[in-house]
């Protein structure tokens, strides 16, 4: 198959590319950027006229809800989703049921999303034994199977000694750890963030220690081990000036933010909204506002969806009794390009966040517009607008803080392999 895009605005943070051009398609390659060669002859042409054509975006956590969990989602329901969100490699969490603690399970999971259509799929797998924080897992042999990383995910690891051992495996092989900061104790039973707003409605709260303690202990045992460490989810500003510190000394670590930290805080929570009840919880409008910062700054070296959708009856119940999480995959484009916004960042330096920075931390290809790389694109149109609804959402779960706001900047084409995977049927 070959595909010509005519007449986009290509975009790509690496290189520094931003130009009007065509790009041109062959064998799942790029072949041709900017003018179309003589002799190429396309299968499919697409007018890009008005779209920007990117990298396609790269989410580094996406619960995909297989298995264990299909009443919440499907494979097959959350890869349409990330593909209508633009995105083309994701990262799925290893909490699951059963968790990804065996090379079979990472050889199913992989086998089955390859034969569904949607984005490449990298798991990250089970750091101990049924995610239970006791036995290692035997990480060489999973990275053999496809893992790309190890984590706990939102499960505990109460005991330091197989974290310090865990670190020091991983090292052996250089591998990747993938750690969310909190400590059990101080969160244990918390909903919220510990604050004025749930002080008023009542809620149990969860303190900024709870993730700047447990992140004095991870930043510690990776100075001593040297391990890779990438830090999930940060969602605090005392956390965010630990990070800063530890990659001033030159901790090899990385960290993200879910994208839902860039605009809510806890003052969103006052309605008693579930859609709102999120695991870090919604912090202070000051944590926000140092999230918000940072990722301008460059000091967070991704965002992500943390896309976790969740089915009615888990979200119609009170709050603090709700399943936590937020659909987010269809929101990771336009909710980066809203923070952009508003921001004054410039489009490759937003996109940037969520291509080339993210597929780095991955260890893939991917997050490249250049001759030569995999035909993986977004094209989206940067000044469509359209309303965050039960019906324009593809995910199986409905759960977003966001339903009945306007979005700005709608994906229009997710080309993955060089197939057109997802074409909004609107343009």
């Amino acid at each position: 198959m070959k595909i010509l895009i005519r007449n986009g605005r290509l975009i790509d943070p690496e290189s520094g590319l931003d130009r009007t051009g065509d790009v041109c398609i062959a064998a799942g390659h790029i072949v041709a950027l900017g003018e179309t060669p003589a002799d190429f002859h396309a299968n499919q042409v697409i007018d890009a006229t008005g779209l920007v054509v990117c990298p396609g975006l790269v989410d580094l956590s996406v619960r995909l809800r297989e298995p264990g969990f299909e009443y919440m989602a499907t494979l097959e329901t959350e890869m349409r989703a990330a593909a209508a969100g633009g995105v083309t490699s994701l990262a799925c969490p290893p909490d699951t049921d059963p968790p990804l603690d065996e090379p079979g399970l990472i050889e199913m999971l992989k086998f089955r999303t390859r034969m569904s259509p949607g984005p490449r799929v990298y798991p990250v797998g089970a750091l101990t034994w049924k995610l239970r924080g006791e036995r290692l897992t035997e990480m060489a042999e999973l990275a053999e199977a496809g893992c790309v990383a190890f984590s706990q995910a939102d499960a505990t690891l109460i005991d330091t000694a197989v974290l310090l051992r865990a670190l020091e495996y991983a090292v052996t092989f250089d591998l990747p750890v993938w750690l969310r900061p909190q400590d059990p104790h101080l969160a244990r039973g918390g909903v919220a963030h510990d604050g004025v707003v749930a002080a008023r409605l009542g809620l149990p709260a969860i303190p900024v220690p709870a993730e700047t303690v447990a992140l004095q202990t991870i930043l510690l045992l990776a100075r001593e081990t040297g391990a890779r460490v990438h830090l999930c989810r940060l969602s605090s500003r005392a956390g965010l000036e630990m990070v800063r510190r530890a990659k001033h000394d030159g901790l090899r670590i990385t960290c993200d933010v879910g994208v839902h930290h860039l605009h809510l805080s806890e003052m969103d929570l006052t309605d008693f909204d579930a859609n709102c009840h999120l695991v870090p919880p919604l912090r202070s409008q000051r944590d926000r506002e140092a999230i918000r910062a940072a990722v301008r700054e460059g000091l967070v070296d991704a965002v992500c969806s943390d896309h976790a959708p969740v089915n009615d009856d888990a979200k119609e119940l009170p709050f603090q009794e709700a399943e936590p999480g937020a659909t987010g995959v269809e929101l990771l484009l336009p909710l980066t390009l809203k923070w952009a916004r508003e921001m004054d960042v410039p489009l490759a330096q937003a996109l940037d966040l969520i291509t080339r920075r993210p597929a780095r931390i991955l260890g893939t290809q991917a997050g490249v517009l250049a001759v030569g790389r995999p035909a993986d694109l977004c094209l989206f149109d940067p000044d469509q607008p359209w309303t965050v609804g039960r019906d324009s959402l593809m995910s199986l779960g409905k759960n977003s803080p966001f339903l009945g706001m306007e979005m700005i900047g709608q994906v229009k084409y997710t080309i993955i392999d060089g197939h057109v995977d997802f074409r909004r049927n609107n343009h």
